[in-house]
Order: C-alpha cells, then structure tokens, then sequence
C-alpha cells in the first residue's frame, strides 16, 4: 500500500468509527475497540491488567494474518490467546505503527467495514 492510499483508507476508517464511537479516535483508541470486539465479553468493567490484555488481544488479532501468531484457542475464562509463530520484524517506530495500522485497515476490509 502506498502512504496515500493508506491516509485515504485511515480516513474513511475514521468517518466509519466516529458516529459510533465519537471523534478524536487514534490508533489506541481503535485497538482497543478492536481487542473489546474479539474479547466477545460485552461490556463490563476491566482492570488496569484486562485493559493491557484487551490491547494484546487486539495486535495478535491484527498480526495473526501476517504469519506472526496463531491462535490457539480460549482459556476457561473465556480469553483468547495466542502464540507466536514467527519473530516480528526489527522496525523502527514510524515503520511498526505503519504495519499496525495497515493490519488494522485489512482487519475492518475483513469485517465489511470498509
């Protein structure tokens, strides 16, 4: 993908998730709508450690079609969990946001979403 396709589709993404969720979302924001969705535990109340987890959840979900983790299955608490199955990248902090937010691009394609 080049930088401006990817601008153009981080936009539309934003029109998409705004109404619902209201303005000013970043890629925190929609990573951590994402790990809530694949969670699949509706709302209630998480601690500091479950919000980390839900994070977690959210970059495996996003990473999982690129080759770097396979989903293993839920835990007796109903938590999804994953193991990596090949070593990410060495990249510096512009080109691992870059990757996130084209996997996170690709994960709402998926959903329909865009």
């Amino acid at each position: 993908m080049s930088q401006n396709d990817i601008q153009t589709d981080w936009n539309n993404l934003l029109k998409v998730l705004e109404p619902k969720f209201g303005g000013g979302l970043d890629l925190q924001a929609i990573l951590f709508i994402i790990g809530v969705q694949e969670l699949g535990h509706g709302y209630r109340e998480l601690s500091k450690d479950d919000k980390v987890n839900v994070m977690h959840i959210a970059i495996c979900t996003l990473l999982e079609p690129y080759g770097y983790y396979e989903y293993e299955g839920r835990d007796a608490d109903n938590w999804p969990h994953w193991k990596a199955s090949s070593q990410l990248p060495h990249l510096k902090a512009g080109q691992q946001n870059r990757l996130i937010i084209e996997a996170t691009i690709d994960y709402f394609k998926r959903q329909g979403l865009l």
